[in-house]
């Protein structure tokens, strides 16, 4: 998961740096007023999306697998957990009515 979060975020940085050439060389539009950083972070978001999206496929299926298996155990943790405690609610009740 770290591995992808990395990949993503060098593409972002990659795209970033490519828009900032690009307003400051004049070929890509400035912001209005003080707002050029932001300016160049939208559109750099914009870009890195998609190919974030096509470029990571295979990574982020890996990352997917992970995750799930990770739900996947702490359900079964749950459930045993849950296990545990009726268990040891229906031997207290049985004492319970013993005594």
């Amino acid at each position: 998961m770290l591995r992808y979060t990395l990949m993503r975020l060098g593409i972002f940085v990659g795209c970033f740096l490519v828009v900032w050439g690009l307003v400051y060389s004049g070929i890509a539009p400035r912001g209005l007023g003080n707002s050029n950083g932001l300016w160049i972070a939208l559109l750099a978001l914009v870009i890195s999306a998609p190919i974030s999206f096509v470029a990571l496929r295979k990574e982020r299926d890996r990352a997917s697998v992970q995750v799930a298996a990770r739900v996947d155990r702490m359900k079964a943790n749950i459930e045993a957990n849950a296990g545990a405690e009726d268990l040891a609610d229906d031997r207290a009740r049985a004492q319970s009515q013993a005594s």
